[in-house]
C-alpha cells in the first residue's frame, strides 16, 4: 500500500517528509486552495514559466510528484508537468474522458513519457461509485474521496462496490484515528491512501512527528 502526502508546498517541508519513505508527494495547483503551488513568470512571453519550489528530482528513489488539478486548460497542466516533473496528473473537477485522452496524447512522450492519470471521485453513497465507469480506458489510478459529515464515523466498506480492475487510493480526510479501520479495510484494487491536512502544523507544512506515528501504524 503506498502513502501519498497531499499539498506540499515548502521545500524543506517535502525534503524532510520525502526521508519517511513517502512514496507519493502531492502539489496542489488550484488556485483557490491555500496549499497553492505558484509559478514564477519568466516575463518572457513564450518562455514557459518556472517551477517555484527547488526539488531534486534527480534522485532515483524520490517520491512520485503528482499535481492536483481541478477544471484547469490543459496548457496550465502541461506546463506543471514540464516544470516541475510530474509523474502524476491528478483530476478533481469535471473532466471529461476525452479530455484525460488528450491530456495523455499532449504529454506522452514528448513532455513526459509514461505520465500517469488519477481520476477523483466523490463518493457519498454506494451509487457514486459508478461514477468511475465512463473513465475504465482513459485513468490509470482512481482516488476515491469519500464524503462523511462532521463527525460521523467513516465506512469504508462502501467501495465493496467498485467492480472495476484499476487500482484505487483511499481519500477522506483521513488522520492518525483512522488507522485501524484501514488496517481492516480490504479491496484487491485498494493501492494506497491520500493523507494531508490533518497532518498539518499549518496549511502545505507536515508535522513529521504524526506522521512517523502514524506510517508506523499503517505499515505494522
Amino acid at each position: 500500500m503506498i502513502v501519498k502526502i497531499c499539498g506540499m508546498r515548502d521545500a524543506v517541508n517535502i525534503h524532510d517528509v520525502s526521508q519517511l519513505g513517502i512514496e507519493w508527494l502531492g502539489l496542489n495547483f488550484c488556485p483557490s486552495d491555500k496549499r497553492y503551488v505558484s509559478q514564477i513568470s519568466s516575463r518572457a512571453g513564450i518562455i514557459p514559466d518556472y517551477g517555484s519550489l527547488k526539488v531534486d528530482t534527480s534522485e532515483s528513489n524520490r517520491p512520485k510528484l503528482c499535481g492536483i488539478f481541478k477544471d484547469d486548460m490543459p496548457q496550465n497542466i502541461v506546463t506543471c508537468v514540464y516544470n516541475f516533473n510530474l509523474d502524476i496528473v491528478q483530476l478533481d473537477g469535471e473532466e471529461s474522458p476525452v479530455m484525460l485522452d488528450n491530456l495523455r496524447r499532449t504529454i506522452d512522450p514528448d513532455i513526459h513519457a509514461g505520465i500517469k492519470i488519477m481520476k477523483t471521485i466523490s463518493v457519498r453513497t454506494r451509487e457514486d461509485i459508478n461514477q468511475y465507469k465512463p473513465y475504465v480506458n482513459s485513468a490509470d489510478y482512481f482516488l476515491f474521496d469519500m464524503q462523511t459529515s462532521e463527525g460521523s464515523s467513516k465506512d469504508w466498506t462502501i467501495l465493496n462496490e467498485y467492480d472495476g480492475n484499476i487500482p484505487f487510493l483511499l481519500s477522506g480526510n483521513i488522520g492518525i484515528e483512522d488507522l485501524s479501520s484501514i488496517n481492516d479495510f480490504s479491496h484487491p484494487q485498494f493501492y494506497g491512501i491520500n493523507i494531508d491536512q490533518k497532518f498539518e502544523k499549518e496549511p502545505a507544512m507536515k508535522d513529521i512527528t504524526l506522521l512517523k506515528t502514524f506510517l508506523e501504524g499503517v505499515r505494522r
